[in-house]
């Protein structure tokens, strides 16, 4: 029996352990250290797809249901409502148990070892702004990790694993910023001794900066800001936005696909002064295009960080539909959120009654940390702190295994 490192991540999921001493990613994939935190739910053949594989089933159109960002949905309501999958009532809980069971087993076969404990990394706040919510998103995920075979699973922040992994000496601000939290630990390594100064957190990532790009660029092309005419007379109003949100958000649009509201959009087609957008927008729906969207929007951002301009392309709605995004744009409308992820970085600091100028190293981990606002915002905040890259997908993982050891 072992103990299995497990990050379990909003984006990216990867298993560790340690093998001649060093920590080791288990590729879930070939040739991946990661595995995209995805389920699909084939209709037709009846079964559960994860990761990779899911991905491109929902791409190739076999009807099923997509989900995504599962981990964003710990600690509230949703969390625990019974919905029909395949004829069977579970919750997400329960969806994200499945998965975990996939991950442990991929991992056993791999190793052929047996995992029956596990050490799970967690973002230092999964609600930064609820401590009730907080407390409740570990219980979820503790009972998930239990519903998946596990006897019993510890938790270590994310950003005190990577700092565990990080080669290097002196003092080190850890910025995780992951697909939906942001986290931070200070910290001073010597003579590869670490001790942890200090760790915070914030409920903002990736799947934030996304979701504001999303409605900024794609949404206006289905009717979002776009007015309704009444029934009777002359007055029109705005569509409601929180369907737009909804449908914006990774973890929210599978269940946007409701018929009642598509009615609702057919209805909007005939009274709006641009019945094209909501024609769209009924497409999107009927078609359940929603993920298709979000893929192009997270694509286009990737391309805008690396080189000044990208593009979000929408043909799968619309042949020739889609959106420019500049680089430029994109930093204006990320700012805010860069703002606030500075401000935690330099609270961490005051936590553990530090300066800025006594940080040798800023070392980054976690996908979203590799836009360009991020490393800019840090480098204001913290001058004269030379910025380095962890192994940005493997660092959590790796001291999550050494921890486990």
């Amino acid at each position: 029996m072992a103990k299995l490192g497990l990050d379990f991540g909003t984006s990216n999921t990867a298993a560790g352990v340690m093998a001649a001493g060093r920590p080791f990613a288990i590729p879930l994939e070939p040739e991946a250290e990661t595995l995209p935190t995805a389920v699909f739910i084939d209709y037709s053949d009846r079964r559960y797809v994860y990761g990779s594989a899911a991905a491109q089933a929902m791409m190739n159109g076999v009807e099923g249901r997509f989900l995504r960002a599962l981990k964003s949905i710990l600690g509230t309501p949703l969390a625990r409502e019974s919905r029909s999958f395949l004829n069977e009532r579970l919750t997400l809980i329960e969806i994200i148990a499945r998965f975990l069971t996939e991950i442990r087993t991929r991992s056993e076969k791999f190793t052929g070892m047996t995992f029956n404990t596990a050490m799970s990394g967690r973002p230092v706040h999964f609600h930064s702004a609820s401590a009730e919510r907080d407390a409740q998103a570990e219980q979820d995920l503790r009972d998930a990790y239990l519903l998946a075979g596990f006897k019993d699973v510890e938790f270590l922040p994310e950003p005190e694993a990577a700092a565990l992994a990080v080669a290097g000496n002196g003092r080190m601000l850890i910025v995780d910023i992951g697909g939906g939290t942001s986290d931070f630990t200070l910290c001073d390594r010597k003579n590869g001794q670490t001790q942890v100064l200090a760790s915070r957190g914030l409920r903002i990532g990736g799947t934030d900066f996304d979701r504001v790009l999303n409605l900024n660029h794609a949404m206006p092309l289905l009717g979002y800001g776009a007015h309704i005419g009444a029934e009777f007379g002359n007055a029109t109003h705005a569509a409601p936005r929180a369907m737009f949100h909804d449908l914006a958000s990774w973890e929210k649009i599978a269940f946007v696909y409701d018929p009642a509201l598509l009615r609702e959009v057919r209805r909007w087609e005939r009274l709006a002064t641009e019945p094209v957008l909501f024609e769209r927008l009924g497409e999107v729906l009927e078609a359940h295009l929603g993920h298709d969207i979000a893929y192009a929007v997270e694509a286009g951002k990737i391309a805008a960080n690396g080189t000044g301009s990208g593009h979000i392309g929408l043909d799968v709605v619309e042949r020739g539909l889609g959106a420019e995004l500049r680089h430029d744009v994109m930093q204006a409308a990320l700012a805010g959120f860069a703002g606030e992820i500075g401000q935690c970085a330099l609270d961490t600091l005051t936590d553990a009654d530090c300066s800025p100028d006594s940080v040798d190293m800023v070392v980054f981990v976690g996908g979203s940390s590799l836009m360009g606002v991020i490393r800019e915002t840090l480098s204001a905040c913290l001058p004269n702190a030379r910025q380095e890259d962890a192994e940005v997908f493997a660092a959590v993982v790796h001291g999550l295994a050494i921890a486990a050891e």
